[in-house]
């Protein structure tokens, strides 16, 4: 009786995968059933061969494909194998069959067991091969295997017949790694595309001569120039994400020379930061020729001090501010404030973090970060364990224009964000910082030097985790100097450049704010992070790069005029004090400062208090002098009155 129920039950389930199934994977059903009975056959007649022996077995052989047939379907269907798209199989899906059948023989080998122990107790027992156990389990991954890889087969003769190999743009791929012939798969099961893959170029030696996907590997980056004329490559893609910026330079300038279209694939920093997927491929763009080679990373480290947390970003509507928003939700926290004052930025922000990461909570807030009764209800409200800041006025002629907002809100807006992080008991702050704090000869400067120094004193105070991370510019962010490059250009020129000289650090933004949030994770409490940017680059070689890569010529299509130093700017910047020491971490690109807290406790506040009273009495002269008493190195009041004309 129990048997029987047990029998009607898969027969029932049985029935229901088949209604459940779609067309497609319900043929893959009767497939695999048909497969089933023939595997089991098949074990019995290569265990014992056609002949006397098949013919006693038979009806053990019956026994043990109407098994086979009750069991295998189950467990392949809770395996997945009928919810797949097999026209897009790898690896991956291979091993999912393995599994699926080697699970399915578990099972059935173990109904065998009861059913010849229920035999062996009764007259006429006619034995049972083992053997064929096995055997049955080689044949089903063949033959599951082969089914469902057939899709593919079928979907590849398809997609190759859709178009001429005749016709197509002449493609050439730079990189013949992972992104490489996802790239020449893709467009080979496209031919809408209109590409046809001519060949790859690797600097891997162990990989010329030979063939992926068809399309052989052919030479070295170096032989892009030949193999670009004699092959009649008509456009070149970069298919490497880890690829620093100088190779994407020398691919960019070939083409350029040969006159010959090119893209690229993403970053691996923004890939890291959710932004793209790895098959999405654009236009080359100033960020990629600036991008340095990708270190190693501790991914599962800022995991452990984001996900499950409740997490707050000030100034969550700038670039920097939105690109830590996406970045954090990677990690999955318990939820998401975006806090900031410009409402249609937050706004924008929300939008696209929600049509990203529809299931994560967030909470948009607009706030002004001065104003202490709002921030404190924010924190009552939304209680958060981790807090970024990054809100803060950053434009360094707009603020030797308004001195007043720039201390009120770098200096007082922080002091309210850090101060009510300790009152509501915040495990872990992080605050975004600027080079230009070294030596400021800056209102902007001075103030984020202050701003770091609240939250170092904080950090001592209360023993958490709160930390300062330093670093220079970031390209592309709002107010920047590409931007407006790409406007000037866009109107026909001229581009103008302050000083042939002038030098900046410069970062891409997913890069900087994925070590922002390694050097946040690593922190303890009071360290001032670094991030190591490289070389400073001349705005001037940046200008004729984002000219070229607009597809004119710098000096003979766009002009490029000098327009002076503008007040509160250097030549070059600097990360930290001639004095400091210098200290590795765990990440590379990561470093750690000491000695920074050069003013805290009572004094640090005080002058805090003095300046904001200054702020609010409206006494600019006064506050840069102060400026200069209280910061090592500072010269605020050497820079010359702003000439609004420089501010556009």
């Amino acid at each position: 009786m129990d048997a029987r129920v047990t029998r009607q039950k898969l027969l029932a389930r049985l029935r229901a995968i088949l209604l459940v199934a779609p067309v497609r994977n319900r043929a893959l059903l009767i497939g695999d059933v048909l497969l089933i009975v023939i595997s089991v056959l098949g074990s019995f007649a290569l265990r014992l061969e056609l002949g006397p022996l098949f013919s006693y077995y038979l009806p053990q052989a019956l026994r043990m494909a109407a098994l086979a047939l009750l069991i295998k379907p189950v467990v392949y269907y809770f395996f997945g194998l009928y919810r797949r798209l097999w026209a897009y199989a790898s690896t991956r899906e291979l091993l999912l069959i393995i599994a699926a059948a080697s699970a399915a023989s578990v099972g059935l080998a173990g109904a065998i067991v009861v059913m010849v122990s229920y035999q062996s107790s009764r007259p006429g027992y006619i034995g049972f091969p083992r053997a064929t156990v096995v055997i049955d389990w080689l044949l089903s991954i063949f033959m599951v295997g082969g089914l469902r890889f057939a899709s593919r087969l079928i979907a590849d003769t398809r997609s190759g017949n859709g178009k001429s190999q005749g016709q197509g743009r002449r493609l050439l791929v730079v990189g013949a790694g992972d992104a490489g012939a996802l790239v020449v798969r893709e467009i080979q099961k496209n031919p809408q595309l209109d590409l046809k893959p001519i060949c790859f170029l690797d600097d891997d030696p162990s990989k010329r001569g030979s063939q992926i996907h068809g399309v052989p590997v052919v030479g070295a980056l170096a032989d892009l120039p030949k193999v670009i004329k004699t092959r009649n490559i008509q456009e070149v893609i970069i298919a490497i994400p880890t690829a620093p910026g100088d190779i994407v330079r020398k691919v960019a300038e070939s083409c350029q020379q040969a006159k010959v279209s090119f893209r690229t694939m993403p970053g691996i920093y923004e890939l890291i930061g959710g932004r793209v997927s790895v098959s999405r491929l654009r236009e080359v763009n100033i960020n990629d020729l600036l991008r340095r080679a990708s270190a190693v990373t501790d991914d599962r480290r800022i995991g452990k001090v984001i996900a499950g947390q409740r997490v707050l970003v000030t100034g969550a509507g700038g670039s920097i501010g939105t690109e830590l928003c996406r970045q954090i939700a990677r990690w999955r926290p318990s939820a998401l404030v975006l806090l900031g004052h410009g409402e249609n930025s937050i706004f924008r922000a929300f939008l696209d973090l929600r049509e990203d990461f529809p299931d994560l909570p967030l909470h948009p807030v607009i706030a002004d970060i001065r104003d202490r009764d709002r921030m404190t209800s924010v924190y009552e409200n939304h209680a958060p364990q981790v807090v970024f800041h990054a809100a803060a006025h950053k434009h360094v002629p707009l603020m030797e224009a308004n001195v007043e907002e720039a201390i009120t809100n770098n200096i007082l807006g922080t002091r309210n964000v850090v101060e009510l992080a300790v009152s509501y008991g915040v495990e872990r702050l992080v605050m975004i910082s600027s080079d230009k704090a070294i030596r400021p000869t800056s209102v902007m400067g001075a103030t984020k030097r202050l701003a770091e120094l609240l939250v170092l004193d904080a950090a001592h105070v209360s023993g958490r985790a709160f930390v300062a991370v330093r670093f220079g510019n970031v390209l592309g962010s709002r107010g920047s100097v590409v931007p407006r490059f790409q406007r000037q250009i866009k109107a026909g020129g001229p581009v103008t450049v302050t000083h042939p000289e002038m030098e900046r650090y410069f970062m891409t933004i997913p890069e900087a704010v994925h070590l922002v949030l390694q050097a946040g994770a690593m922190g303890k409490g009071g360290e001032v992070f670094v991030l190591r940017m490289g070389e400073q680059i001349k705005i001037l070689d940046l200008a004729e790069d984002v000219i070229r890569l607009s597809g004119l010529e710098p000096g003979k299509d766009i002009e490029i005029v000098f327009t002076g130093i503008r007040p509160g700017e250097k030549l070059s910047e600097e990360l930290w004090d001639r004095w400091t020491t210098l200290e590795p971490t765990s990440h590379p690109d990561v470093l750690l400062l000491s000695d920074e807290d050069i003013l805290s406790g009572d004094a640090l506040y005080n002058a805090v208090d003095e300046l904001i009273h200054l702020a609010r009495q409206g006494e600019p002269q006064a506050i840069l002098k102060r400026l200069d008493v209280l910061i090592p190195g500072a010269s605020v009041r050497e820079t010359p009155p702003p000439d609004l004309t420089s501010l556009i």
